[in-house]
C-alpha cells in the first residue's frame, strides 16, 4: 500500500499575502472554539505571529466573543504589550502567557488557549493524558503538566514558567486552569487544541464507565508517528476551515 500524499500548507510571495492569510485562520479558529463552546466569558486566546515581526503577535481583543471575530476585529500586539494595530484592549492574561511562549519558541507561529469544559475538568486530576484512543496518540509523550497554579497569569515570569514547562512539545495541561496548545500554523495549533478537549473529554468519560485498556507503548509510538505531525496538525484543520468560512463569510471582513 502506497504511502498517503496530503496537501501540503501553503507558500506566499508576499508579506502581506502571508499576514492576511494567517489573519484568517486565526479568525476561523476563534469562530470555530465559539461553536466548540471553547468560549468562557472573556476568558480564552488564540494568538499568531505576524510573519514580518516575529517579536509582534495578532490576538483577539479582550472581552469580545470568539463567534463575533472578524479579521479587521484582531490586535497586533508588541513585545512590551502594546496595541499597535486595532482598537480594543489586549487580555493582560494572553500577553503574560502568549508573548513568552512565542519567545521560547521561534519555531511556532500560533499558540491557543482557552477555559473549555472537559479542558478544565481534565487539569483538575493533574495527570497527562493517557493513550486510550488513536487521537489522544497525537499527545504520546508531546505534551507535559504544568503542576502549579497560582491564580490568573498577569505576570511574564509565570507566562516563562508555563514556557519553559512546554518545552519542545505540542501541548500543555495547565492545572486547575486548563489547556494550551502550538504550533507551525495557526491551522495546527487549533487542531491540536480542539483533538486534545475531546480526547480529554473521552478519558473522562472512560474512567467514569470502568476502567479503560491504554494503547501499548509501542503502538502508541507508532500512531503518534502516524497523527501527530505538524503536517497532520494543519490538514486535519482544512475542512474546519472551509465548513466555518461557507456557514459565516463575515469572519474574512
Amino acid at each position: 500500500m502506497s504511502k498517503l500524499e496530503l496537501p501540503q500548507p501553503p507558500k506566499f510571495v508576499s508579506l502581506e499575502d502571508e499576514r492576511l492569510h494567517r489573519q484568517q485562520r486565526l479568525a476561523a479558529a476563534l469562530r470555530l472554539f465559539a461553536r466548540y463552546g471553547f468560549d468562557e466569558g472573556v476568558a480564552g486566546h488564540i494568538t499568531a505571529r505576524d510573519p514580518e515581526y516575529p517579536d509582534r503577535f495578532w490576538v483577539n481583543p479582550f472581552g469580545m466573543y470568539f463567534g463575533h471575530i472578524r479579521v479587521s476585529d484582531l490586535l497586533l500586539v508588541d513585545a512590551k504589550g502594546e496595541v499597535i494595530q486595532g482598537d480594543r484592549p489586549v487580555n493582560a492574561a494572553a500577553f503574560a502567557i502568549h508573548s513568552e511562549i512565542h519567545a521560547a519558541r521561534p519555531d511556532i507561529v500560533a499558540a491557543a488557549h482557552a477555559h473549555s469544559l472537559h479542558g478544565k475538568a481534565w487539569s483538575t486530576l493533574g495527570r497527562l493524558l493517557d493513550p486510550l484512543t488513536q487521537d489522544a496518540c497525537a499527545f504520546y509523550q508531546d505534551h507535559a503538566l504544568f503542576d502549579d497554579y497560582t491564580g490568573v497569569v498577569l505576570d511574564t515570569e509565570e507566562g516563562k514558567r508555563i514556557g519553559a514547562t512546554l518545552g519542545e512539545r505540542k501541548a500543555l495541561i495547565l492545572r486547575n486552569h486548563g489547556l494550551l496548545t502550538v504550533g507551525h500554523t495557526v491551522d495546527e495549533a487549533a487542531w491540536w487544541f480542539i483533538t486534545m478537549d475531546r480526547s480529554c473529554q473521552a478519558q473522562l468519560m472512560a474512567e467514569a464507565a470502568g476502567k479503560p485498556i491504554s494503547i501499548d507503548p509501542d503502538t502508541a509510538s507508532l500512531t503518534y508517528s502516524q497523527i501527530g505531525s505538524h503536517r497532520i496538525g494543519w490538514f486535519a484543520f482544512q475542512s474546519l476551515y472551509e465548513s466555518i468560512v461557507r456557514v459565516e463569510p463575515d469572519l474574512l471582513e
